[in-house]
């Protein structure tokens, strides 16, 4: 081995060494620098916009853009966490109290049943009163538990929180105003062909924005129409469905129907049909619809990956990932696939030239 050879792999030693130190330095407040990433991705347009009317004054128009992304996400979200934390208080209180009792409930649905069906869940003992009170009430006793829990991490975290949200804002400044220059130099240093890095380097943004634009907006949509159909018929907590509809719209295939079929279904059951009936229709015909017309215009259709894709990537990334992964997993997902297109295209061109190539 020569000298410059040893050189080289010297050299490629350290440059690998000292980025994974940077990403271990960086790790604490992954979460921080990746929103920051994410959120300058999405605002980014804005800030071009910005930039213009402003004369080029870089420094203005990203705090501009920055009060933007505070009026636009971050403040809405901070009201609907406190709204949610006080309503969810009022449920818990309301079922401890006795105020709603889910054994009532269920008497009425069963006494609504046919009569073979009631046979049947005898069989199972799940007709037993007495039984479903004990489960409901070893439930509640674990619901407070685990609130009094989280309430305690959330008071020890704050600091830790302040900190990486102060980051987050930091990193999102920077990141608008410099966000052209750094994504220009990590092309270049790039060990990619150059059609490679341009396809790959797109369809990062791309997909970047289609998860957030595609997915959470959507889902926040749904969660919102599903609250405030929740609100109009009278169900109690609306607020707090609405937020667990919202959450559970970011799975294709599921989605807000786990919460609102079963409350339809109730009220059929127990005679209000107009309540039951009345859901239904603006479940299927508004809800269930929001997706198909709202996520072509977010995104577009050519930016969308299949159901089961984005279904498992959000799953498996939320597992592995927890909040982030719902941006996380659908991200890698989409990248999987455009690097697994690359690399076909990249075949079937070497076969095409190998056809064509004189003997």
């Amino acid at each position: 081995m020569n000298y410059p050879e040893i050189q080289q792999k010297t050299f490629l030693a350290l440059l690998i060494a000292f980025s994974a130190a940077f990403i271990g330095i960086l790790l604490p407040f992954y979460g921080a620098v990746f929103w920051a990433a994410v959120l300058a991705i999405l605002f980014s347009p804005f800030y071009r916009k910005l930039l213009i009317k402003m004369n080029q004054r870089s420094n203005l128009a990203a705090l501009a853009t920055l009060g933007i992304c505070l009026v636009v996400v971050i403040l809405p979200l901070v009201l609907i966490s406190i709204s949610l934390v006080h309503e969810a208080t009022n449920l818990y209180t309301s079922i401890r109290s006795g105020q709603i009792n889910f054994a009532v409930y269920f008497e009425k649905i069963v006494a609504a049943l046919p009569p073979w069906v009631v046979n049947q869940m005898d069989r199972f003992g799940l007709t037993n009163i007495a039984t479903l009170q004990a489960k409901l009430s070893a439930a509640a006793v674990q619901g407070s538990e685990f609130i009094t829990k989280q309430a305690i991490s959330i008071g020890q975290n704050t600091f830790n929180f302040l900190i990486s949200f102060t980051i987050m804002l930091y990193m999102l400044f920077f990141l608008l105003r410099d966000g052209d220059k750094i994504a220009a130099r990590i092309r270049q240093a790039a060990p990619l062909n150059p059609d490679h890095k341009r396809t790959l380097f797109n369809n990062l943004t791309t997909a970047i924005r289609a998860t957030v634009k595609g997915n959470i907006i959507v889902a926040a949509v749904q969660g919102a129409l599903g609250g405030i159909a929740f609100w109009f018929l009278g169900v109690q907590g609306a607020l707090l469905w609405g937020v667990l509809m919202a959450f559970l719209s970011l799975l294709p295939a599921v989605g807000a129907a786990l919460i609102w079929v079963p409350v339809a279904i109730y009220f059929l059951l127990t005679g209000a049909v107009w309540q039951g009936v009345s859901l239904i229709a603006f479940g299927v015909l508004v809800i269930g619809l929001v997706d198909n017309i709202l996520r072509p215009i977010l995104v577009g259709k050519d930016t969308q990956l299949p159901d089961f894709v984005v279904l498992i990537s959000t799953v498996g990334g939320m597992a592995l990932l927890g909040l982030n992964g719902f941006v996380i997993g659908p991200v890698i997902a989409a990248l999987f696939m455009t690097l697994w297109d690359i690399f076909s295209s990249g075949k079937q061109k070497q076969e095409a030239e190998k056809l064509h190539r004189p003997d």
